[in-house]
């Protein structure tokens, strides 16, 4: 069969090899090997005792026979350990110019599992370590979601690097809450506010006004706008790496073609177009942060008393359904650019009023010989 156990040591006697005499040790003359080694293809490692060494040995063999058999499980460097195995992955998705927030929730789900499962062999982690993985997190259900499918993508990309199974995941659809909305009029207060309180940076204003106009551009696309994105010549901002993972293309209106027309242009096109200036508190030129519009957006908010209203649901959210009155649902999903109607359903909403309003409309549909049948069908008498 295949592989066998052996030992560097020799015989005191005659200073020949010991010999497997396939029972209880090594052997020769009449002395026996104290040490002893395995190997097995590419494998080799060392035992203290005959015992273990024949326990390893048969293993392999099973191994092998059911067909399971990978020489990497057992490599001083750990190949397939799960540490090993993430930290790659990571490193592959920076390398991929990946987004940074994207790559820092990447960085957190693989610090939290390598504190959790070490170096253990990535074959060893299966539905019920996930499942308990996802059951010690206390983030929402929304994040929850995200890391476990996180988790997926990066077994993903090792099996197809390595062979190794996927295995189950427990996966579930959060249902997710509305986020609450104001009318045009109040986004209008709340966009003129942000204009006073930030006069001295006028592309904060400009950007939250950009999130209220184009609604298929979330605010992390948004900030990440660079000059050379920006074409004044066909009317566009482009994005080329939106969350769907498609280029995006958003057409300009005439107002804002000739607003970015007053601002200089840089002379580099990677430089950010949203960036700080001198005396804001940060260094001048660089780009802003991810929470810098959503804190003057909630500035303004408090100082105009609106309370419970987000950036998001203040901009992209609101204008959605304010559209409402004038265009039908696809066409507003189309300006969304939502890839899933469920994602849209978030958006267009149909209020009660709105609802008793169609009842109603119904209702009024129903000709006077319709009603006359129904109550004769009822033997009501018709007066």
């Amino acid at each position: 069969m295949k592989g066998g156990i052996y030992s560097d040591e020799r015989c005191p006697s005659c200073g020949d090899k010991f010999v497997d005499n396939h029972r209880d040790g090594l052997v020769c003359c009449r002395h026996r090997a104290t040490k002893f080694s395995v190997r097995f293809g590419k494998v080799h490692q060392r035992f203290k005792s005959y015992d273990a060494a024949c326990r390893f040995l048969t293993g392999l063999r099973f191994k092998t026979d059911e067909g399971s058999f990978d020489d990497k499980d057992y490599r001083k460097d750990k190949p397939l350990g799960f540490s090993n195995l993430i930290e790659k992955w990571i490193e592959r998705k920076k390398a991929a110019d990946r987004k940074h927030g994207y790559i820092k929730i990447l960085e957190l789900v693989a610090r939290m599992t390598s504190e959790r499962w070490g170096n253990r062999n990535i074959r060893e982690i299966g539905y019920a370590e996930l499942e308990d993985f996802k059951f010690s997190l206390t983030c929402g259900a929304k994040t929850k979601e995200n890391y476990i499918r996180a988790l997926r993508a990066f077994w993903s990309w090792a099996s197809d690097t390595t062979g190794i199974p996927i295995p189950k995941f427990p996966l579930d659809t959060p249902e997710l809450g509305y986020r609450k909305t104001v009318d045009k009029e109040t986004q209008t207060a709340i966009l003129e506010e942000i204009r006073r309180i930030s006069s001295y940076n006028p592309k904060i204003w400009l950007a939250i006004k950009f999130l209220c106009t184009y609604i298929s551009v979330r605010p992390g696309e948004m900030i990440s706008l660079e000059e050379g994105n920006i074409d004044l010549g066909n009317g566009y901002l482009y994005f080329p790496h939106p969350k769907e993972k498609r280029f995006k293309s958003v057409p300009l209106i005439q107002e804002d073609m000739e607003i970015l027309g007053q601002f200089p242009k840089a002379i580099k096109p990677d430089i950010p177009f949203f960036r700080h200036v001198k005396g804001s508190g940060f260094k001048e030129g660089t780009p802003f942060g991810q929470h810098v519009l959503y804190n003057w957006w909630k500035r303004a908010c408090a100082n105009l008393g609106v309370e419970g209203v987000d950036l998001y649901g203040g901009t992209r959210h609101s204008s959605a359904r304010a559209l409402r009155t004038r265009f039908s649902p696809e066409q507003i999903k189309r300006a969304t650019m939502h890839s899933t109607s469920k994602a849209f359903e978030r958006y267009f909403r149909v209020e009660s009023d709105e609802v008793r309003s169609i009842y109603e409309s119904g209702n009024a549909l129903v000709t006077k010989k319709a009603s006359l049948k129904t109550a004769n069908l009822l033997n009501i008498k018709d007066k």
